[in-house]
């Protein structure tokens, strides 16, 4: 299990003042200022919550010893860190930290693996479990969702999953293309 779990990330500054947009992977968004000290990946930095205020899709926040746009400039896209004694305890079943998926293997129902999760990404429409195939080639992107994933075993460190015909095909070649940006899909 992950010893540091992500919580958030800085966004894009707000105003002139050094304030930042912060967006949290956390069910609360707001229970991000109860965790302590935020750390950069390394560990080495730490940013306190000073102030914040829920906006549409992410918080606004202020962080001590970030005065001016500048200085919150500097900060965007850093991803924030918290140990995992300091969150709480996850006791619910079926819950865990996305953290705690990376590196899991994946199989199906009937044994067959699939691959590894090597990251959990979520582009606005939910959790996608990317998971590199045992047969060489490219991510694929599994949505997370209980018709295609039906058991997460962390203790086991597996994944069962169902995905969609073909999303793993032996033969790379056969897998659905990919449409590219720019590309005409008419013949």
């Amino acid at each position: 299990m992950a010893e540091r779990i992500c919580v958030a990330r800085i966004g894009a500054p707000h105003g002139v003042r050094g304030e930042v947009r912060l967006h949290t992977f956390t069910e609360d968004p707001l229970a991000v200022a109860r965790y302590g000290p935020l750390e950069d990946k390394a560990g080495t930095q730490a940013y306190t919550i000073a102030s914040l205020r829920a906006a549409k899709d992410h918080l606004i926040v202020r962080l001590e010893g970030v005065g001016d746009r500048n200085a919150a400039e500097k900060l965007a896209n850093l991803e924030l860190y918290v140990s995992r004694e300091r969150l709480p305890a996850i006791e619910e079943s079926g819950s865990f930290y996305h953290a705690d998926l990376i590196g899991l293997k994946v199989e199906t129902s009937a044994g067959r693996a699939l691959g590894t999760v090597t990251a959990v990404r979520n582009h606005g429409a939910g959790d996608l479990l990317e998971i590199v195939p045992e047969v060489p080639g490219e991510s694929v992107m599994l949505p997370f969702i209980e018709a295609f994933v039906r058991e997460v075993d962390v203790a086991g460190g597996r994944i069962v999953a169902d995905p969609p015909e073909g999303m793993f095909d032996l033969d790379p070649s056969s897998r659905p293309s990919r449409a590219k940006r720019g590309a005409s899909r008419d013949p």
